[in-house]
């Protein structure tokens, strides 16, 4: 899927004058996000906050009152904090519908973890092969993860429909996979979270369509039977830990069907790429 990225450039100091990037129903007002005067916000995950597991659950514990500093960041840093899952690694899936703004969050989350690689998914799948790629996937980057060894994959070029030179991906402490099926059965077992962004299917494919164009049109008509055909069978939001919501400002995380419900946590920026990815 080609990415694009627009910039946005507002920063809001409460709930109430947040927009959703998706039609919802109205909430009931949220505590305010504080903005320090220097214009970074307050907020997040404050200093007794955590994000563990509590039995098979996961539990999302935030203060948005206290803790100078993004909360992006502290998410990130109890991220860093997680057990390892696959070998040396602590995997991070984010998957959700196409079109849904994966790629431009785990770009910001990556950033917030010093640079953490992130693995692309559409780099592993094929045009003959949409969602049928767990068996390389396995080969190229998981095995020699779980053996604390670097990952050598064969990136395919959509334009070419060959695959380009190997890349290299580090066993580093963190890394991010994003796209969809990321969560999918035979993965989630290695993940130590999984995120999905929550957009409805029908909007995210919309920003989809705009974003690729015309030229476009017949590979997203494929794709949408195939998107649907693979989340019928392999489901991934009702394992997801957190749902992450973009907003106009930035992002709103809240815990997943397979986490505790708790205090949502905002994501705040004050500019950089839109989530149409």
């Amino acid at each position: 899927m080609v990415r694009k990225a627009g910039f946005g450039r507002r920063l809001c100091a409460n709930y109430e004058c947040r927009t959703p990037t998706s039609a919802s129903t109205p909430h009931a007002p949220r505590p305010p996000i504080l903005v320090g005067t220097t214009g970074a916000p307050w907020g997040g995950i404050g200093a007794g906050g955590s994000l563990g597991r509590v039995g098979d659950r996961t539990a999302l514990r935030t203060d948005l009152r206290t803790a100078p500093g993004t909360a992006i960041h502290q998410l990130a840093a109890r991220l860093r904090r997680l057990p390892p899952s696959c070998g040396p690694v602590r995997l991070i899936g984010v998957d959700g519908h196409a079109g849904s703004g994966k790629t431009t969050f785990a770009a910001r989350l990556s950033a917030a973890l010093d640079g953490a690689p992130v693995l692309h998914l559409d780099d592993i799948a094929t045009h003959e092969e949409l969602f049928a790629w767990t068996g390389r996937l396995f080969e190229q980057v998981i095995e020699p993860f779980t053996r604390g060894e670097s990952a050598r994959y064969l990136p395919y070029d959509w334009t070419a429909r060959g695959s380009g030179p190997a890349r290299t991906l580090p066993p580093a402490p963190v890394v991010l996979v994003e796209g969809v099926g990321a969560g999918r059965r035979g993965l989630r077992p290695y993940l130590a979270r999984l995120l999905w962004m929550e957009l409805p299917r029908g909007e995210a494919w919309a920003r989809g369509r705009s974003r690729d164009g015309e030229t476009q049109r017949d590979f997203w008509a494929e794709w949408v039977v195939a998107e649907r055909r693979h989340f019928a069978e392999d489901p991934s939001r009702p394992f997801a830990d957190l749902l992450v919501r973009q907003f106009s400002e930035g992002y709103e995380v809240l815990s997943g069907p397979s986490g505790a419900p708790d205090t949502p946590l905002f994501l705040t920026h004050r500019d950089g790429p839109s989530a149409v990815c």
